[in-house]
């Protein structure tokens, strides 16, 4: 049976990995890992004794035809990263793709995401809602935050520890400085943080703080 899995691991808690996640990465041929030792230790934890690959952005162009080739030859695969769904801000878009213009069948196991729980946590509208993901580190960053500053459905960010107050900083400067924003911290995890607030409030907040963990920004839509 040849198919690819798109198996969600937990994004902090191990106690979000679901009983159908564990059986198909026991089950399959062997398993696509974005960090072969983050995954060691989760697979380890379940008592999962399979086969793993290193398949992440600097490899994933050069390994895919191999892959396609593998999986046509009646192998079932399963795609994991290091935290969340596979494909949202991670590798996995790529093998996906190719594999659904080789009609070869994909199947993505519900899971977990840091997207979800941090926009239903933010107490902002969640019925509609824009996901950018990570924004461009460099070129094309204040051209891309200047396209966002008149959405009006919320808008939901990816960031990394040492460039939040950057960030917020930026948006402050584009954006109507009474909008409101969540802060999304170590969701699962044990220091859990979800910060409410204005721009000015969230720079003064972590200002003062030793940042850690990965990051969800929830911004308030542009109402006028």
């Amino acid at each position: 049976m040849a198919k690819l899995f798109v198996v969600p691991t937990p994004i902090g808690n191990l106690e979000d990995m679901t009983f159908r996640a564990i059986r198909i990465l026991k089950e399959v041929d062997f398993i696509l890992a974005e960090d072969t030792r983050t995954s060691g230790h989760l697979l380890k934890h379940f008592e999962i004794q399979n086969k793993l690959q290193a398949y992440h952005k600097f490899n994933e162009h050069k390994q895919v035809e191999g892959l396609i080739d593998r999986i046509r030859n009646s192998q079932t695969v399963a795609l994991i990263s290091d935290a969340g769904t596979p494909g949202i801000s991670d590798p996995g878009y790529l093998l996906i793709k190719n594999c659904i213009d080789n009609d070869i069948e994909v199947e993505c196991l519900p899971g977990a995401t840091a997207l979800i729980p941090a926009i239903v946590n933010s107490g902002l509208p969640n019925d509609r809602f824009i996901f950018e993901g990570f924004l461009p580190q460099k070129k094309g960053r204040q051209k891309r935050i200047d396209a966002l500053k008149e959405e009006p459905k919320t808008l939901v960010l990816y960031e990394s520890p040492h460039r939040l107050l950057k960030t917020l900083s930026q948006l402050l400067e584009f954006f109507n400085e009474n909008r409101r924003v969540c802060v999304a911290r170590e969701l699962s995890k044990l220091h859990e943080e979800n910060f409410r607030g204005t721009f000015t409030e969230a720079i003064k907040h972590f200002s003062s703080k030793n940042i850690k963990g990965e990051i969800v920004l929830v911004v308030e839509g542009y109402n006028g």
